[in-house]
């Protein structure tokens, strides 16, 4: 199945680029391109795109509202969402607006193409260093941590998969010790398995 794809770029050294690079796979076809979002609308009821490859940053109107008015009018159309800037507020804001992936512009053309077929499919393409953005962002977080320094570093230990015995080696405290520690830190957290403890760790304490 070929996939067609419009390009919204206001670089014409970046989008001439771009259209090389989908040139090196068979099953996708550029069908158009634009240096902003004035437009937006009728270019893709001219050219109907499978996948709009959004920059974000553009004059007059950008790719942020591009993106809206593709989402409002054709839901059908993915959009990856590509700029030079890892913005935090820029990257949820295009999810919240219904962007398919969000890719960096310097990511390998390889990685490029593969988003492309990944949103294609109904896949969510995101560059790994926005992903672990994304996960940050909506990890949840403690008020604070109830746990005492001693606490954190048992914990820490055993989220590294190390055994208790191992643990109290490594602080050089006594077995016992670290399962006071561990029956300290199941009430103060309101759990009853280890596998909360480590889970609460890395969602509350682990930077």
């Amino acid at each position: 199945m070929t996939i067609r794809i419009f390009i919204y770029d206001d670089s014409t050294e970046r989008r001439d680029s771009l259209k090389a690079l989908l040139r090196f796979n068979d099953e996708l076809k550029f069908v158009g391109e634009a240096m902003n979002c004035v437009n937006v609308l009728s270019e893709v009821e001219t050219y109907y795109p499978d996948v709009v490859l959004m920059d974000i940053n553009m004059p007059e109107v950008d790719g942020l509202e591009g993106l809206r008015q593709i989402k409002i009018h054709h839901p059908e159309v993915k959009v990856l969402m590509q700029t030079a800037f890892d913005d935090s507020q820029k990257i949820f804001t295009s999810i919240k607006n219904g962007a398919s992936g969000y890719i960096l512009k310097n990511d390998k053309p390889q990685r490029i193409l593969q988003a492309i077929e990944e949103v294609s499919q109904g896949g969510a393409a995101m560059n790994p260093a926005i992903a672990q953005k994304v996960l940050d962002y909506f990890k949840p977080k403690a008020a604070s941590n109830p746990l005492t320094l001693k606490e954190n570093e048992v914990l820490a230990h055993l989220s590294e998969g190390l055994s208790y015995k191992m643990v109290a080696d490594k602080l050089g405290i006594s077995y016992a010790t670290v399962n006071t520690h561990i029956k300290h830190i199941y009430e103060k957290l309101h759990i009853s398995s280890l596998g909360e403890a480590i889970a609460y760790y890395y969602q509350n304490v682990k930077q």
